[in-house]
Formats: structure tokens, sequence, C-alpha cells
């Protein structure tokens, strides 16, 4: 299985998809214990939400679960939020704070696990990010997530239905960081909020940098606006999707709009 699959486009918008992919190797799906083999922490159905959405788009997706190694964590396995309760570059636990390994890897494995999976994926977006910025003379990554509604142990009550993440408004112009803000805020019937509880994870942390042309923006969306049932078998619910899907192809196109006016912009 190959660790990332990349569809290039021929426009100024990159979509990330670090937590899609289910596949595991068969050694590793047998050393987790019965509740980490449910695979639970996965964005379901991410990646057929933002299908089709905006034609020129390029796609960057890990194949590889989050359970092997998250793709949305710094290598060096810092916490993106410190004092917080998270899931780690390798979790040990799922968003429950629950157990997942029957046996757990230890630093030899995990260090294999980097180079194998996690490393070949940040080759890919990377060379996906230059090639777009080198066409385009700027590039925009928009990372694509989705959580469960209610995880008590990561947040209080229900989180909100758009959680848009720019660090702070760090990792991209305001222009970018505004326009988002205002769709999903205009959004009949969703809540919506800026740099909640997820302010933006390794991913885009690490890629944003308007300085040089590469802008990043997250979007964490909550399970409950496109699936049936936020419990297995986390079913995708195509009449919520789609009208979801109308705001998504909304976001993603006026990104496409103003990326000729960043050119050159800080």
């Amino acid at each position: 299985m190959t660790p990332v699959m990349v569809t290039r486009g021929d426009g100024p918008v990159v979509l990330g998809l670090p937590h899609t992919g289910t596949w595991l190797p068969q050694d590793v799906f047998a050393r987790l214990n019965p509740r980490g083999q449910a695979l639970a922490d996965t964005d379901w159905h991410v990646d057929r939400l933002y299908d089709g959405l905006l034609p020129g788009a390029t796609t960057v997706r890990a194949t590889f679960h989050r359970y092997l190694i998250d793709a949305n964590r710094a290598p060096s396995g810092d916490s993106l939020y410190p004092g917080q309760n998270t899931t780690g570059l390798v979790p040990l636990t799922d968003f429950e704070g629950q157990q997942i390994w029957a046996t757990a890897p230890d630093a030899d494995e995990i260090k294999a696990r980097l180079a194998h999976y996690h490393a070949p994926y940040h080759a890919a977006l990377a060379a996906e990010l230059a090639r777009v910025r080198a066409r385009h003379a700027v590039a925009i990554l928009y990372d694509c997530h989705s959580i469960r509604s209610r995880i008590p142990f990561l947040f209080d009550g229900t989180l909100p239905d758009f959680n848009t993440g720019t660090n702070g408004g760090t990792t991209c112009a305001p222009q970018i960081e505004q326009a988002v803000t205002a769709i999903c805020a205009q959004a009949k019937g969703y809540t919506s909020v800026l740099n909640g509880r997820f302010k933006g994870g390794w991913t885009t942390r690490h890629y944003g940098q308007p300085d040089t042309g590469i802008h990043a923006i997250q979007m964490e969306l909550a399970q409950s606006t496109h699936l049936s049932s936020e419990a297995p078998p986390f079913a995708y619910e195509p009449i919520k999707a789609d009208r979801l899907r109308g705001h998504l192809r909304t976001i993603l196109e006026t990104l496409e709009t103003l990326a000729p006016k960043l050119r050159g912009q800080p």
C-alpha cells in the first residue's frame, strides 16, 4: 500500500487529507486491542465529502490510519496543545482517553513509521505546494478534518459545526481567514468558531507561512454535519452531506478566487 495518494490539479488550492485513511499493516492491526481495532477516530468520509467540489484542486491524502502514525503531528512528538488532553504522534489512547494497544510500539518502531509513512506524506504535500506556488506565485493549503461533536476527554459540551483554525491568524493572509469565517457564520442552521478548541494542527502551522506565498487554514467539521450517527458504522448521510457540501464548495471557490489577489502579499 502506497502511504500517500496525490491527485494533481491546475488551480491554487491544495487539499490535505491526513486522517481519512484506514489501512494498517496486518501485524499492527493485530496488536491493537478491540477498542483500537474499531478505528473510531478516523475522519470518516471526509474524502467523499470534498470530492469534486473544486475541479482544479490538488489533493494529498494519507492512506494509512492515524493509529499507525499521525500525519498531523510534529515528527518531534511535541504536543500541539500543551496542558490539554490530546493524542500523540503514535496515539496510545483514543479520543476518549482509553487505551487502544494490546502491545504498544517502542521507540525504534515509531522511528521506522516516521520514515515509512509520515515522511512520505509530507514530502508529497511539500512537493505539491511548491509546484502550485511555482505555477500561481501562491498556494493555499486547506487541511480537511472531522471529529465527533461530543468528546468530553478533549473538550466540554458540543463542538461547533465549523471549526476554522489559523493558529491565531498566523498561518494565512487575513483575507483568507475573514472570507472563510464569514461563509461559515452565514451558513444557516450551522454553528461556527475561529481558533476555538482546534487552532490548526502541525500541518497548518508548519506549512502556513504567508510571507513565502504559502497560506494554510484548517477546517475541523463536526461529524454530526454529514454522518447519520457519530457511532459505528459511522455511515455517510447523503442529505446532510449534500447540504454541507454546498457551503464547502463556496469556501473552496472563494479561496480559488482570492489566490490571485494574494500574490506578493505576506
